[in-house]
């Protein structure tokens, strides 16, 4: 959750809660005709309804899917609920499941909460080892939504693995090599090397410009590459003495001061504005954010981005379907949140959607070789993206790790940008994140 103290924290919580209580409940009503869960469906069909509960676009509705799976069972009906930001969606799904009320019968869960769900809330979600296949998923990607005794919460719809994606005619004015192959040879193996390349860019950078979109895309993606960032194994919290999280800090604050990056907060309608108005060369890159270039750029930037490997793999982003036990169509939810995890629908959403699969068999399917993007052309964006999955680390993930990471980024190198020293934007982080890791 975006917030910079602990009041305003407070605050979003209270007003995400009270204005997402309605739609969720929506999906849990006790008589028999509510929208989600009895088996009379709500409509007089006799058909059962299955609602689900999400947060910014998993691409579902868009690939299909919900078509798919509709004509292949036709006594069931989809309905899916969406709140854009899952800063807004997450906070009224932990009321809920605190309460055990007013869910849907599917919810959405995103990476950087399933370590706290799964720690506090499994006992409120089925399990869904008995219809998800273990051996479809990467291993790592099924372990974090399973607990100690073996109970799986979630199953994975998608990964984030990690590349670089580059402007290539601004490479080329600032003189830099323009083939994927070449590019990621500049950075291979060391981020230091990466920001050295941004340092080349910027002798001859186009007007205006900057090597790299922002703080908080650098220090992400150096961090996505460490097996180990703010928790260890035990579950300690470890961000202030673990040198790999300071080592980044430090490595992304060098960049800023240097000015190889641009001074806004990702997300946010200035940044979105910089992708437009092509005010940077590269980017941190997961799948995901490809789609989010191409709803951001201008039509004239179509064919001028490319995708080289990120200089160590990792992980940014990635989403579980979990099963809440008080819905009255567990069965059914349970067998739906399977199936739209499966290989073959992970394909057809990657062509779709770019969300890359979080199963490794949908790496062979023609729709993940063959993906092609709008905005890098004939990049072999599957392929790329592939390698970078099954090389990724297998990361400690804590239950407060999205407050850790956002406190670093929109609390702590995002200033450096703005003008303070690395020291003082690095005591801010900490007490930012101290704070509200005390609450």
């Amino acid at each position: 959750m975006r917030a910079s103290t602990r009041i305003r924290r407070k605050a979003v919580v209270l007003a995400a809660v009270a204005s997402l209580g309605t739609g969720l409940l929506a999906g849990c009503a006790d008589d028999g005709d509510n929208e989600s869960g009895s088996s009379n469906g709500g409509d007089g069909s006799g058909k059962t309804t299955i609602t689900l509960g999400l947060f910014g676009t998993f691409g579902f509705k868009e690939a299909g899917l919900y078509d798919e799976y509709m004509k292949l069972n036709p006594d069931v009906v989809i309905k899916e609920n969406v709140v854009e930001r899952n800063e807004n969606y997450y906070p009224a799904l932990v009321n809920h499941l605190t309460t055990n009320s007013g869910l849907m019968d599917i919810q959405g869960i995103e990476v950087g909460n399933i370590a706290e769900v799964v720690a506090t809330q499994s006992d409120k979600l089925l399990d869904l080892s008995k219809y998800g296949k273990k051996s479809d998923y990467l291993e790592w990607k099924w372990q974090q939504a399973t607990t100690k005794d073996g109970t799986t919460v979630g199953l994975g719809t998608d990964v984030g693995p990690m590349a670089i994606c580059y402007r290539k005619d601004l490479f080329q004015q600032a003189g830099l090599p323009t083939e994927r192959e070449e590019v990621a040879k500049l950075w291979a193996g060391d981020w230091k090397k990466f920001v050295d390349a941004g340092r080349d860019y910027q002798k001859k950078a186009p007007k205006g410009t900057t090597f790299m979109d922002s703080p908080g895309g650098l220090i992400n993606a150096i961090l996505s590459s460490e097996t180990e960032r703010f928790y260890d194994a035990s579950g300690k919290v470890v961000y202030k003495e673990n040198p790999a999280v300071k080592a980044a800090f430090d490595l992304t604050a060098e960049a800023a001061q240097d000015g190889l990056v641009g001074n806004q907060t990702q997300f946010q309608p200035a940044w979105d504005t910089t992708i437009a108005n092509s005010k940077f060369a590269a980017m941190s890159c997961p799948p995901w954010m490809l789609g989010y270039i191409k709803g951001k750029s201008k039509p004239e930037a179509k064919g001028k981005w490319d995708v080289a490997a990120a200089p160590k793999s990792g992980n940014w982003g990635g989403s579980f379907l979990a099963v809440p036990k008080s819905g009255k169509n567990t069965e059914e939810a349970a067998k739906l949140a399977a199936w739209l995890t499966a290989p073959e629908q992970q394909a057809k959403l990657f062509k779709v959607q770019g969300s890359f699969p979080s199963t490794p068999a949908a790496y062979t399917m023609p729709e993940v070789t063959g993906a092609k993007n709008d905005m890098t052309g004939d990049a072999p964006i599957g392929e790329i993206f592939a390698e970078a999955a099954k090389n990724g680390p297998v990361q400690v993930i804590g239950p407060k790790d999205q407050i850790i990471q956002q406190g670093l980024t929109d609390n702590g190198v995002i200033l450096v940008a703005q003008g303070k020293s690395p020291k003082e934007a690095w005591e801010n982080a900490v007490k930012t994140i101290d704070n509200n890791l005390d609450q």
